[in-house]
């Protein structure tokens, strides 16, 4: 693997293609005031959360109410072989939304309907824009919920696109495993459905996970069918604190191996909590910390959460306190989900480049904990958080954005934790995606002959590399 090209990650490479005046005229004449040139607009659209910030913005954003209104809009652009790029709520780290190529961003975040719940069934269908917050609203009535919890307010179509995860996923999976079907825009602006609301299926071959993960190089995802859950009968959470890391992932690591059904099992740095006590206005002890959850009858919940604070002992862990009321536990999660905010505020002016690695949970600590001491060697500040229950944790490097030699720094620190994950036989990304941030890592990772592999489903899909060109691998 070549070390990484630091210049690449404050403007990496552009290949504009010019978007001609007639697109833009048609584009115009199509959705009216729903499509914008305004360059504060455009430039909204052509950023994220990523380590870039020198990219140029779309030509265009086109905002959809419906799948037609996508379909019209890529029709328009394939006929001009004018890049495509779909954008939810702009909250991917990995340069998901970057216009590399140009071309014109279509804004899903209005197609926001839940369209049919199916509490029988227990499925949902949404549009591409609502987000997790929203449908768990708007459910909630029926007594089901839906669990994939990526920190941000993220899209369901945005998370669809990256497979993404969260915190519990260690119980309830991923997007991989919650997604049963879709409706998906092709590069010609066809609409195909994949999937159905049946829990399994033999027929052909699996489109649906095929369109799960593509990060928007393959399609436009509009809709979604997804899996949802009971609300648990009864919910508590805890945080026990441990002198080590190493102690705080050793109890994780046998909490997992024993069979615990646990619904969560954050992993918080000392770094972390910190930063957090002081974002969220809090008094965890300053200490590694594992942040958990237990779900289902009130007996069931009381039997895991003692048999886990029994293991917690071992390993030296203690100050074992209980969040048993709604609001307790919301306040716990939203400090945790907070913690990537609560790292900016710890050093005004600075901006965080998050990590992702996920490997198997019996070498999460080896991977772990010579990951921490390479930062700690380092110098950078740093917090980290991690979904240890399924292997998966991230860093979040604060730099100063004007420093070369701390952005230098970080992206060595990152290259040599993917290097580590991927020696132990995980992956360079548990959740973030791509993108184009470990489009050489995917290499390192899947092999040449894979990634080939993907490159001819791609050309055969997207002939014209008009759908977010320039993400997961060079085409």
């Amino acid at each position: 693997m070549n070390a990484p090209n630091t210049a690449q990650h404050l403007m990496p490479a552009v290949n504009q293609r010019p978007v001609p005046p007639a697109l833009l005229d048609a584009l115009k004449a199509a959705f009216g005031d729903r499509c914008s040139t305004a360059p504060a607009v455009c430039e909204q659209h052509g950023r994220d959360e990523s380590a870039y910030t020198t990219v140029p913005p779309p030509a265009a954003v086109v905002f959809a109410l419906s799948t037609e209104d996508v379909s019209r809009a890529v029709a328009l652009a394939a006929a001009h072989h004018v890049p495509i790029i779909p954008f939810g709520v702009g909250s991917s780290l990995e340069g998901h939304l970057l216009a590399v190529e140009g071309g014109i961003s279509i804004d899903l975040s209005r197609m926001n309907q839940v369209l049919t719940v199916n509490p029988e069934d227990l499925t949902v269908t949404v549009q591409a824009g609502v987000t997790r917050k929203q449908l768990n609203e708007e459910i909630k009535s029926t007594g089901l919920f839906f669990p994939i919890d990526p920190g941000a307010d993220a899209s369901i179509g945005g998370m669809s696109a990256t497979r993404a995860s969260g915190t519990n996923a260690v119980r309830y999976g991923t997007m991989r495993e919650n997604v049963l079907g879709l409706q998906v825009v092709t590069a010609s602006g066809e609409v195909i459905r994949t999937g159905t609301r049946a829990r399994k299926s033999s027929a052909g071959y699996d489109l649906t996970r095929l369109m799960v993960g593509s990060e928007g190089t393959l399609g436009v995802i509009t809709e979604i069918t997804l899996k949802l859950y009971p609300l648990p009968e009864a919910v508590s959470a805890a945080t026990c604190s441990f002198p080590s890391i190493e102690a705080a992932v050793r109890t994780t690591i046998q909490i997992i191996q024993m069979g615990i059904p646990i619904a969560r099992v954050e992993l918080i740095d000392a770094n972390a909590v910190r930063m957090v006590n002081a974002h969220s206005k809090l008094t965890l002890p300053e200490q590694p910390m594992l942040l958990m959850e237990f779900h289902g009858s009130p007996a069931s919940v009381k039997e895991q959460a003692e048999t886990v604070q029994d293991i917690a002992k071992d390993h030296q862990g203690h100050a074992f306190e209980w969040a048993t009321t709604p609001e307790d536990r919301t306040r716990l999660w939203t400090a945790r989900h907070n913690t990537y905010f609560a790292g900016i505020q710890s050093r005004p002016g600075c901006r965080a480049i998050s990590t992702d690695t996920c490997v198997p949970i019996s070498r999460l600590a080896d991977c772990l904990l010579e990951s921490v001491a390479e930062v700690d060697a380092s110098g950078i500040p740093y917090f980290l958080v991690g979904h240890v229950g399924d292997g998966n944790f991230h860093f979040g490097y604060l730099i100063d954005p004007n420093s070369a030699q701390e952005r230098a720094t970080a992206e060595e620190l990152n290259h040599k934790l993917v290097t580590r994950a991927l020696a132990l036989e995980g992956t360079c990304t548990g959740e973030h995606g791509i993108g184009l941030h470990k489009m050489d890592f995917l290499v390192s990772e899947a092999g040449a002959g894979a990634v080939s592999m993907m490159r001819t489903i791609k050309h055969a899909l997207d002939p014209h590399n008009i759908m977010n060109p320039g993400k997961v691998f060079v085409y």
